[in-house]
């Protein structure tokens, strides 16, 4: 089984070139991901980059997990090219992904490339011929508006390179948002008809009650775009359940990917509240104290079958290590 929605996260105390600048109430939800990590606000001044890289490792190994999708978070750009300062709540430069997806079998890269910036082509070549397995982005929080015909070529090359791309759709509670027009997936139409494989992180859905939720947007463009995926992270939120009974539909479900979100924490009480997991499973899931555990046996109590939790092998590109290796 394979976890394909897993952020790096790093301060950059081993060179990795990593940063975090939570903010407000941004450093609440800071909180309560680290203790999901098992981890404290002490350790951010300490040697963070390696203490998360080993948690998540152990978490994977106790989670039966064979590997997970490690995702690369890029700057926030204007549409100029410039870095847009102070809008960026973390950074993960795609070459650490790299080089912990050399380093440890378990970990797939998954990187993150701003189509604005004025090297994007080159630093796409450097991170295929490096292995990228699949390219991250949030259009709504890094300022990437999919349809501009400035990007057109950068498309094209991942299509070229059969290199999917994985985009933030629906609310957003976790990092600023720039441009909420962009939640929509409606909005990843270009890429997809330039021949992008596409996965809608979130299928839409909301991130909790008052956000964005362009769900049914998803649901109706699968029907015309056959390269158009979903995934289930972030699936505990509350206001997401309602989609439930559609998501688990076999048509639906023939285009969905599992993913966690982790460190996002997971919470199986919006699920039981929502009537859709009994007690019994309740109870058994909230004793798991690892969260991708937590996490991949909410979805499966859930319903959802068995091919959701390997169908991402399917649809990236080949990563550089065999899937299936031997953990180191």
């Amino acid at each position: 089984m394979i976890d394909a929605h897993v952020h790096l996260i790093g301060n950059g105390s081993a060179g990795s070139g990593c940063w975090l600048r939570h903010r407000g109430a941004q450093r609440v939800l800071e909180t309560f991901m680290l203790r999901e990590i098992g981890l404290t606000s002490a350790d951010l001044q300490r040697n963070f980059d390696e203490l998360y890289v080993e948690r998540l490792r152990t978490m994977i190994r106790g989670a039966g997990l064979s590997h997970t999708l490690l995702l690369a978070q890029e700057n926030v750009y204007s549409d100029r090219g410039e870095i847009v300062p102070d809008r960026a709540a973390f950074y993960v430069p795609n070459s650490w992904v790299l080089e912990l997806a050399r380093r440890y079998p378990e970990f797939v890269p998954a990187v993150s490339i701003h189509p604005a910036r004025p090297d994007a082509l080159e630093e796409l070549e450097r991170c295929l011929e490096g292995g990228a397995a699949v390219m991250k982005c949030l259009p709504n929080c890094q300022n990437i508006d999919p349809a501009r015909p400035h990007y057109r070529k950068f498309w094209e090359r991942m299509a070229e390179a059969g290199l999917p791309l994985l985009a933030h759709t629906g609310g957003e509670r976790v990092l600023p948002v720039l441009r909420p027009d962009l939640a929509n997936p409606r909005m990843l139409t270009t890429p997809l008809e330039l021949g992008v494989t596409v996965i809608a992180a979130h299928c839409g859905s909301a991130a909790g009650l008052g956000t964005a939720d362009f769900f049914p947007e998803w649901r109706s463009m699968i029907e015309c775009y056959p390269r158009l995926f979903g995934d289930t992270s972030a699936w505990s939120f509350p206001g997401k359940f309602r989609h439930l009974a559609q998501l688990l539909e076999p048509a639906v479900c023939a285009r969905l990917v599992h993913g966690s979100d982790f460190p996002v924490p997971v919470q199986p009480v919006w699920a039981w509240l929502a009537r859709c997991l009994s007690w019994s499973d309740y109870r058994r899931i909230r004793k798991l104290g690892n969260p991708l555990a937590r996490d991949l046996a909410l979805k499966q109590a859930l319903g959802f079958p068995d091919e959701v939790f390997t169908r991402i092998e399917n649809i990236w590109r080949r990563p550089a290590v065999a899937v299936g290796a031997p953990l180191g």
